[in-house]
């Protein structure tokens, strides 16, 4: 793909975005392709390292702030007719109730998300705290010359330690995996917010 492909396919990706937004990518690209050229690389090469178009418009979009986009999404590019602010009004117990209830549920479901990994990690740290307990109890009981009890004891630590290792890891996991579904709901949100430029 030559320099003036890329930045074509490029534009089209981006379209939708803040128009100075988009200038300053495509400038900020085109000058990369222009200095890989001028360091002795073929257009074709030079525009191959950069990545794919849909890898830099994805990045693009993330660094993009989602009020940004919904500012420059939601200005008016006419003035509103009365017929439509006279349905706008008597349809707003409806539609606002509706768009409420629907922000109510997102919100819950995020929430609801985060508070399992917030669980996961309390009995992360319950299964830490269990270990460490029986260690020092079984410490005591041997002293006192309740060998049978404290070794139990000890078990019982020993296998929450492990039950806590274990857990551990699902915990990284499930934090992990919240934090991307978290990324790509916000990358969703902010494509909600992108259209095609009017021509």
């Amino acid at each position: 793909m030559r320099k003036q492909e890329f930045l074509d396919a490029l534009r089209k990706k981006l379209s939708g975005l803040p128009k100075l937004d988009v200038e300053e990518r495509l400038a900020f690209y085109g000058e990369s392709i222009d200095d890989r050229v001028e360091e002795g690389c073929t257009e074709e090469d030079a525009v191959a390292t950069l990545g794919s178009v849909e890898e830099i418009a994805a990045e693009i979009l993330g660094e993009i702030p989602l009020f940004k986009l919904a500012k420059e999404r939601i200005r008016p590019k006419r003035r509103m007719r009365a017929w439509e602010i006279v349905f706008l009004s008597l349809g707003a117990p409806i539609w606002l109730s509706l768009a409420v209830a629907a922000i109510a549920v997102i919100l819950s479901l995020y929430v609801s998300l985060w508070s399992v990994v917030v669980s996961l990690w309390s009995v992360f740290a319950a299964l830490v705290a269990c270990a460490l307990s029986g260690a020092f109890v079984c410490v005591g009981l041997a002293a006192t010359g309740s060998g049978a009890t404290g070794l139990a004891m000890l078990a019982a630590g020993l296998v929450c330690a492990g039950l806590a290792i274990f857990l551990f890891f699902g915990c990284l996991a499930a934090t992990k995996g919240a934090v991307w579904l978290a990324k790509k709901i916000l990358l969703g949100m902010k494509l909600c917010f992108l259209g095609k430029e009017e021509t």
